[in-house]
């Protein structure tokens, strides 16, 4: 397999470490979705509402207002404008059960629109060097080149989530992406047996949707950090709302182990390569 030359990979490793920015939320730029011009000490109230609403997922103007510190009709000034530009959406509440009188709360989601106007202004930049050692080194130079960005992520997040517990592990690695812009969170999976790790923001969404190999070497790592097998079960790359990665419970993983007897049984299958559903097998963990 070919290797991309010198040039090109600096090229490569500096779009891509520059894609993991954000555009800061003072600089969306109302209406357009695209970022303005940033004022010294200027905090557009308007972006921070934005911003919550990307971080916290669907979330409600009563919220909004308490973690603001607004009343609830100055909060929903700036939501009929976002309405009004698209950046974001309502949604009706889930209700459990019987619900009590009124009308369901109204929550209110990013959309599309609003998602790009945090995205990095070197996407293209980094697709186009991307394709570059595609066509100069095939697709497995993408995958290592992928490998090895994650890499460093990795080494960064490695002391924060060894220092927590088993059972604190995913939220410890949640804070870590955070940290980096990725509005992550972490909770017990709906279906039980682990928990699920959900990002709500994907700096490098549309360089993804082009090039999986980076959402499969972040699925890997996630993999190796919570020392568990894991599952990639949506992606902001492939046009879900969140990033949602599965953890299996660890104890199962043990239990697992201790029933795999028989040296005839084959080993967990996995999804092909083109799939964004990436699976961790116990194997990965054996050593």
């Amino acid at each position: 397999m070919g290797q991309a030359t010198p040039v090109a990979r600096e090229a490569i490793t500096k779009a891509a470490g520059d894609a993991r920015g954000r555009v800061p939320a003072a600089s969306v730029q109302a209406g357009t979705g695209q970022p303005g011009p940033v004022h010294v000490g200027e905090r557009s109230t308007r972006a921070r509402v934005a911003r919550l609403i990307l971080e916290n997922g669907p979330i409600t103007a009563f919220a909004l207002s308490s973690r603001l510190g607004l009343t609830t009709a100055a909060i929903r000034r700036h939501l009929d404008v976002l309405l009004g530009d698209r950046m974001i959406e309502v949604k009706t509440a889930r209700t459990y059960g019987s619900r009590g009188r009124g009308r369901p709360a109204k929550l209110f989601a990013i959309t599309d629109a609003g998602r790009s106007a945090f995205e990095h202004a070197y996407d293209d930049l980094a697709s186009s060097a991307l394709r570059f050692l595609a066509r100069t080194g095939g697709q497995e130079s993408v995958a290592e080149f992928a490998r090895e960005q994650v890499a460093d992520l990795e080494l960064r997040y490695r002391p924060v989530v060894d220092a927590a517990s088993a059972a604190t592990r995913a939220q410890a690695l949640a804070e870590a992406l955070t940290a980096d812009g990725y509005a992550a969170s972490a909770g017990i999976a709906p279906a039980g047996g682990g928990q699920q790790l959900c990002q709500h923001h994907c700096p490098v969404a549309h360089v993804a949707a082009e090039f999986p190999q980076l959402c499969e070497a972040e699925t890997e790592a996630f993999g190796r950090l919570l020392g568990t097998p894991v599952q990639r079960l949506a992606t902001i790359a492939h046009g879900d709302g969140v990033c949602t990665t599965h953890a299996t419970d660890p104890s199962l993983v043990r239990s697992a182990a201790k029933s795999h007897t028989a040296p005839s049984q084959t080993a967990p299958s996995q999804t092909t390569a083109k799939s964004p559903n990436r699976t961790s097998s116990p194997e990965d963990f054996s050593s």
